[in-house]
């Protein structure tokens, strides 16, 4: 394996291979082996297990992955990599390179062509191109196939966004959304200085926890992210205001707040996912309403 235990070396191996970093395509790689084996224990791994890794970049934290794992399929959008990734890699032969872009490649299709030996469910490894990360995030959790646990490398804010609880500032959709499907926890932040070249900003890794089930149950999922997108909208405003903003609730209509047992006046950073639910709930059953009454007021009368 090539030595990259430094900027100064991981600068000369890709001149080497005529290579650059991309900014068009995000490219800070890691070199620092600390964090790179931090990353790589997080995973939990086993020999029984799959990994999907986004992004190998130069395949360090490849290798990590399949010094513990069973099989690796790494998938990568920069086909410039690949003579580079075949040489860090050339000692494990329980690594798939596969070229590819994450935000359309098909997980599962790559699962069921390469792990079809494998039964449980995988887990999914990266250090995710910030410019990408949220949308990326979001199709891994809800994309159709079975994962365990996710380790991403991500920006420090996006994270803690993740991460958060109710009643802080960096509580959004965004950390709904991710706690809907999975027990996010924050591990530990990641100086520039880890990377060649150095981002900008601060990073920090993070695991989710698939969830077996929703962390809430409700009655419409796709109201339930309505009512949520539209707290987060106008966080500013009271939640009877935000809803009525986002025409998803008419004041002289039902009192969904009473239904939901939720004072309107909070505002949407203080709920949890319980008391969002129980609010998408009554939204719900409130529309239920309107269309059976609409329904029976068009109805021919029995002669």
């Amino acid at each position: 394996m090539a030595d990259i235990a430094s900027p100064t070396a991981l600068k000369s191996l890709l001149r080497n291979y005529g290579l650059t970093p991309k900014k068009g395509l995000g490219q800070h790689f890691l070199w620092q082996t600390q964090v790179v084996e931090r990353i790589a224990s997080a995973a939990e791994l086993t020999k029984n297990d799959v990994v999907l890794e986004i992004g190998p970049g130069l395949g360090i934290l490849t290798a990590a992955l399949a010094r513990r794992a069973g099989l690796v399929i790494a998938v990568e959008i920069d086909r410039a990599l690949f003579p580079l990734l075949e040489e860090i890699l050339c000692d494990y032969d329980n690594v798939r390179l596969v070229e590819g872009d994450a935000r359309k490649v098909d997980f599962g299709g790559l699962l069921k062509d390469y792990a079809s030996a494998f039964t449980g469910p995988c887990k999914v490894v990266g250090n995710l191109p910030y410019y990408i990360t949220s949308p990326l995030i979001m199709r891994l959790l809800y994309g159709e196939f079975r994962k365990e646990l996710l380790v991403f490398m991500v920006q420090k804010e996006v994270a803690k966004r993740i991460a958060a609880c109710p009643g802080g500032k960096e509580y959004g959709s965004l950390s709904v959304a991710v706690q809907y499907l999975a027990d996010p926890e924050f591990l530990f932040q990641v100086p520039p200085h880890a990377f060649c070249p150095p981002p900008d900003v601060a990073s920090a890794v993070i695991k989710l926890t698939s969830r077996q089930q929703p962390a809430v149950s409700v009655k419409d999922e796709e109201i339930f992210f309505k009512v949520v997108r539209a707290a987060f909208r106008y966080r500013r405003k009271m939640l009877r205001n935000a809803l009525r903003e986002a025409d998803l609730w008419d004041p002289e209509g039902d009192n969904i707040f009473e239904w939901a047992g939720i004072i309107p006046e909070r505002r949407g950073e203080t709920l949890d996912l319980v008391e969002f639910s129980r609010l998408a709930d009554a939204l719900a059953y409130s529309q239920e309403r309107k269309e059976e009454q609409c329904t029976s007021l068009v109805q021919p009368k029995e002669q």
